[in-house]
C-alpha cells in the first residue's frame, strides 16, 4: 500500500513513564477510509498509543505519521478527537459547545454554530441547542461532545472508548454515525474493550496486550487463525462413527463440540452417516472475534476485558 492510501502509521512506538514501559514497540498502519479498532483491556496501552499518534504526548522512541505528516501537530485541524475523559463546560449551551470545539480546530465560530444546529437537528437534539450542558442527560451530553468532534469535517476521527456511558439505544446510534462517516470517506479509529463493537464495525483491528501489538490486520484474518467449530447432536451414543470425533472434543450428554478436522466437513459427514450416528443436528460455526482475541492475546487479557465495567450506563 502506498502512502496515499494510509491515514496513519506507527513504527515501533515506545513510551516509558519512569521505570514503567506503557507501550512497547507498537507498529500499525491504518488505511484511508477504514474503520479501525484498537482492542485491549484497561492498562494495555491503548490510550497512550492514541495520544502519541495524535502528538498529545511524545514517544520515548519510534516514529509515526498522521495524514502524511511526520509531525502530528501539522495535521491537527484535519483530525477530530474524542478523549476517554469526557468534559464540557456545564454552563455553555449545546450549540456553543459544538462551535467552541470546532473553533479549536480552526472553524470560524459563526460557521460552527450553523453546523452545530444542523448536527443537533439531525440527531434529534435540536430542541436542546440553546440549553446549558448541565440540563442534558449523560448520553445527550456525550452526543454533543461527539458532534463537536465532527463539526469541522475532519479527515480522521479518533474515538477513545466512545461507547462508554451510553445506553444500548445510543450505542446503536453511535455505530450508525460511525458507519455514515466512514461511508463518506472519513477514516475512523476507535479503541474499545468490548469486542462486539469492533466485530460489527471494523475492517481491521490491532489487538494490544501489555503494551505490545499481539495482532494487527483484517478481522477475517484474525478469525481465520482458528478452525471452525462443529456442534453435533446424535441419536446414537456409541458406534463406529465415534472414530470421527477428534481427541479433545467436549461432550455434554448426546451433544459434541470440537474443531472441524483438517479434512473438512465431507469426510466427517460420511463417517457419521456410514457409522450410524443418527445425526439430529450438525452445525459448523466460524469462530468469532472474541474467540480469536482469546487465542491471540491469551486468557488473562480476555478475563481483564470481561472484568471491566460494562459500557452501558
Amino acid at each position: 500500500m502506498n502512502d496515499t492510501g494510509v491515514a496513519l502509521t506507527a513504527h515501533n512506538l515506545i513510551k516509558d513513564f519512569g521505570d514503567k514501559r506503557a507501550v512497547d514497540g507498537v507498529s500499525l498502519s491504518v488505511p484511508t477510509g477504514a474503520i479501525y479498532g484498537i482492542l485491549g483491556p484497561n492498562g494495555a496501552g491503548k490510550t497512550t498509543t492514541l495520544r502519541m499518534l495524535l502528538g498529545i504526548i511524545d514517544p520515548s522512541a519510534g516514529s509515526s505519521t498522521l495524514l502524511g505528516r511526520s509531525k502530528p501537530i501539522e495535521a491537527a485541524r484535519e483530525v477530530g478527537y474524542l478523549p476517554e475523559e469526557r468534559g464540557l463546560y456545564p454552563s455553555m449551551t449545546s450549540v456553543d459547545a459544538i462551535a467552541f470545539m470546532g473553533a479549536l480546530r480552526g472553524l470560524p465560530l459563526r460557521e460552527g454554530k450553523r453546523r452545530g444546529r444542523e448536527l443537533l437537528e439531525g440527531h434529534s437534539l435540536g430542541a436542546w441547542a440553546n440549553k446549558p450542558i448541565r440540563t442534558l442527560s449523560k448520553g445527550m451530553a456525550q452526543t454533543v461532545q461527539l458532534l463537536g468532534t465532527l463539526v469541522h469535517k475532519p479527515r480522521l476521527i479518533v474515538l477513545d472508548e466512545p461507547f462508554s456511558g451510553l445506553d444500548a439505544i445510543n450505542q446503536a446510534k453511535l455505530e450508525e454515525l460511525i458507519k455514515r462517516e466512514a461511508a463518506s470517506g472519513t477514516t475512523i479509529i476507535f479503541s474499545t474493550h468490548v469486542i462486539a463493537h469492533a466485530e460489527r464495525l471494523c475492517e481491521r483491528v490491532a489487538i494490544i496486550a501489555e503494551g505490545k501489538v499481539a495482532f494487527e490486520g483484517e478481522v477475517d484474518e484474525a478469525r481465520d487463525r482458528l478452525r471452525p467449530i462443529v456442534r453435533l447432536k446424535t441419536r446414537s451414543a456409541e458406534g463406529p462413527w465415534r472414530v470421527a470425533i477428534p481427541g479433545g472434543a467436549r461432550r455434554d450428554g448426546d451433544e459434541w463440540t470440537f474443531e472441524l478436522p483438517e479434512g473438512g466437513p465431507e469426510p466427517l459427514l460420511r463417517a457419521l452417516l456410514d457409522g450410524g450416528a443418527g445425526i439430529e443436528t450438525l452445525a459448523i460455526e466460524r469462530p468469532g472475534l472474541h474467540d480469536a482475541f482469546v487465542a491471540i492475546a491469551g486468557e488473562a487479557a480476555a478475563r481483564a476485558m470481561a472484568e471491566q465495567p460494562a459500557e452501558v450506563a
